[in-house]
């Protein structure tokens, strides 16, 4: 892959192959980004499972990701102003469902609804696809307010692709460095407390911490447990 200047100076900072300790690595990560905009910090875990779509969980976030999530409810009228109040930015029930079938739109980043609505969402999963509400995720729910709460709180969803890793956001650039590391610690602590019974050896293989642009940083998960 061709790398530009700012990268190749950048990656002369870090050694990605030397796992550092979480507070090395957070204060490295923060240092070798090189975006004028303020960049992301995203965890890369690389998990060590056989059943790989079964790695999935839900995760909160102390100090949130740093963005702003749009968030749709569709649920019946009489729940509407509780959706609105507590914070939705688009809410609607059959008039929504048809504007997201007949004009694909998904301008969202979750969608929470209520159980009696799912019959009708259902035909909606080729278009939302990741942003299906779930009752796992508890985006399916009666509790509109709390599930609002919870997501615009910091709450993150996890699992891994085909290669095997977990691609998660863990805030901002500008983030203190305590406030970094205790979103890694909360979203380690989480899929470490997942990891599936007939998991056997190492379960996080690896992990890397890396800015939107800028190398990846290697974290040695000793330092975290």
């Amino acid at each position: 892959m061709k790398r530009g200047k700012k990268w190749i100076e950048a990656s002369k900072k870090v050694d990605s192959n030397v796992p550092l300790s979480i507070d090395e690595a957070v204060k490295k990560v923060k240092e070798v980004s090189y975006t004028k905009f303020d960049g992301t910090v995203e965890a890369h875990f690389k998990i060590n499972y056989k059943s790989l779509q079964n790695v999935r969980g839900i995760a909160y976030l102390p100090h949130g990701t740093g963005k702003k999530i749009k968030i749709l409810v569709i649920a019946r009228e009489d729940k509407h102003d509780e959706a609105k109040a507590a914070g939705a930015d688009f809410v609607g029930a059959d008039d929504i469902i048809e504007k997201i079938q007949n004009e694909k739109w998904t301008d969202f980043d979750v969608c929470i609804a209520t159980p009696d609505m799912m019959g009708k969402i259902g035909k909606l999963g080729p278009i939302l696809k990741g942003k299906m509400p779930k009752p796992k995720a508890g985006t399916v729910t009666e509790d509109l307010k709390t599930a609002i709460k919870n997501v615009k709180g910091g709450q993150v969803e996890y699992k891994t692709d085909k290669t095997g890793v977990v691609h998660v956001p863990i805030g901002k650039v500008s983030y203190s460095e305590e406030q970094l590391k205790e979103n890694l610690k909360a979203l380690y602590q989480t899929i470490m407390r997942d990891k599936p019974a007939d998991a056997k050896g190492e379960y996080i293989k690896s992990l890397y911490i890396a800015p939107t642009m800028g190398p990846s940083v290697k974290v040695n998960t000793k330092s975290i447990a």
